[in-house]
């Protein structure tokens, strides 16, 4: 999936707030005060009426000269978040920006239980497997991450204002300062409004406009790579969609110095591109300058476009037909996600680690694979409390070197998939009936014929719109 910064979820959730002592002693409605409210790294200056602080829960403590209130606010009945905010949802329709109704129950499942302060966890040091999440660089040191992914702007807006020099200078400081190399470690998300396989002008120049700065962006950083949708072909020849990619690619490699463009793969609803090797394989031959160019696999994707890595013997199988097909040298990321549809759905549903189809047995496998050393593993998995991503990096971790016949593997991956259970029942029953809708219907006498195959009646699976949902 798919969040700019934790912070924007966590916005009007769990505050610490500095106000003068003598700003406690008021008590009128209207009287409103200023505050600095913190949250990780994030500074935010806000405006608080008494009323407001009568209607939240408080905790105050008194430190000298200062009072310091933890103060809960509810949040305001009918206010709508901004564009942008708690983005759990990769959904970019034929990558054309479309939200799903699964984005807006977990935002309105965030307001109910909004996360809750977790202490900060230490960093694994030393270790080759290199997983971390969405997030911004204290975050992602606070959730124990050895890697991390961002957006570079708002994905859901095609022009954003310029970076301003200082903001980069202080991300390549802090990079120092936590010793992340931007180079490898840092996987940024392009927006989902990109489709380089346009073949409209003016939208093509649109979307290449907007992934171009973004590729600027990254030099600016010192960010090393670039991860984004390779698109959609609309309905157009396929084979023509992929060079128009590759034609991008290469134009936008003479404009940039040395950002890395990331291809990744997709879970393969309806035209979008990428949910087989070909696909990646045919741009990348395509693209002049080799080193320029790579791919991430999202684990939700490759199982949603029908590649089973449940098992160590399957996994091998898909491993190796990547190897046969694009090569191993142009894997350079990689997407953590459990599934919540079934292998081959071609659904996009990201679920927690070993919760869903997938489950715990296939991530030890892939933890346990040498080839993937030193690759930012980023995790795009639902987070329901703030603790989640934590939790996971670690358990992800523990997997390093563990046989698949442990028993506290054993016993924690039944765990895992018993929480699952009951969401997996009702989506396999879902696809069953998916499927017969989808089973061609006998001839009827003197009806118009159709082709069993081919499904001449114009409902080929190609023509669904592609929803990513988290």
């Amino acid at each position: 999936m798919p969040r700019p910064q934790r912070a924007a979820a966590a916005k009007a959730r769990s505050k610490l707030i500095d106000f003068p002592e003598s700003s406690e002693a008021s008590s009128s409605d209207e009287a409103a005060k200023t505050k600095v409210v913190e949250h990780k790294s994030v500074e935010v200056r806000e405006t608080i009426t008494a009323k407001e602080k009568l209607n939240a829960s408080a905790t105050v403590t008194k430190v000298g000269k200062t009072v310091k209130t933890t103060v809960r606010l509810k949040p305001k009945a009918g206010v709508k978040r901004k564009a942008g905010e708690d983005n759990d949802n990769d959904s970019n329709g034929d990558n054309e920006g479309q939200k799903s109704t699964t984005q807006k129950k977990v935002r309105a499942s965030t307001k109910k239980n909004p996360p809750t302060m977790i202490p900060a966890v230490a960093r694994t040091v030393g270790i080759k497997m290199l997983v971390g999440a969405h997030n911004a660089i204290t975050n992602c040191n606070n959730i124990g991450g050895n890697a991390f992914a961002l957006f570079l702007k708002s994905q859901r807006k095609w022009a954003s204002p310029d970076m301003k020099e200082s903001d980069a200078v202080a991300f390549r400081e802090a990079c120092k300062e936590s010793r992340f190399d931007p180079k490898r470690h840092i996987l940024p998300h392009g927006s989902y409004l990109i489709n380089l396989a346009q073949s409209d002008q003016e939208k093509a120049k649109q979307a290449y406009d907007c992934f171009i700065d973004d590729l600027k962006r990254c030099e600016r950083l010192g960010i090393g790579l670039y991860n984004f949708h390779p698109g959609s072909t609309l309905g157009l020849p396929r084979s023509e969609a992929l060079a128009r990619i590759a034609a991008h690619l290469n134009r936008a490699h003479k404009e940039t110095r040395f950002v890395k463009t990331v291809l990744e793969n997709m879970a393969g609803q309806g035209n979008i591109i990428g949910a087989n090797f070909e696909d990646l394989r045919d741009i990348i031959a395509d693209v002049k300058d080799k080193d320029r160019v790579g791919v991430c696999l999202d684990t939700c994707h490759l199982f949603a476009a029908g590649h089973d890595i449940r098992t160590q013997a399957s996994y091998d199988t898909v491993m190796a037909n990547f190897d046969r097909i694009v090569g191993r040298e142009y894997l350079v990321a990689l997407h953590l996600n459990d599934s919540k549809a079934p292998l081959g759905s071609s659904r996009d549903l990201h679920q927690n680690i070993g919760v869903g189809f997938l489950g715990l047995e296939a991530f030890r496998v892939l933890m346990n694979d040498e080839k993937l050393e030193g690759l930012p593993m980023v995790l795009e998995t639902p987070m329901k409390v703030e603790s989640t991503w934590a939790e996971e990096i670690k358990l992800l971790e523990s997997l390093v070197g563990t046989p698949g016949n442990d028993p506290n593997f054993l016993v924690k991956a039944a765990k895992l998939s018993a929480k699952g259970k009951e969401e997996r029942k009702a989506a396999e029953a879902a696809e069953k009936k998916k499927a017969i809708k989808k089973a061609p219907k006998p001839r009827k006498k003197g009806g118009k014929k159709q082709s069993e195959e081919s499904g001449e009646d114009g409902n080929t699976e190609d023509e669904a719109e592609h929803t990513c949902e988290h």
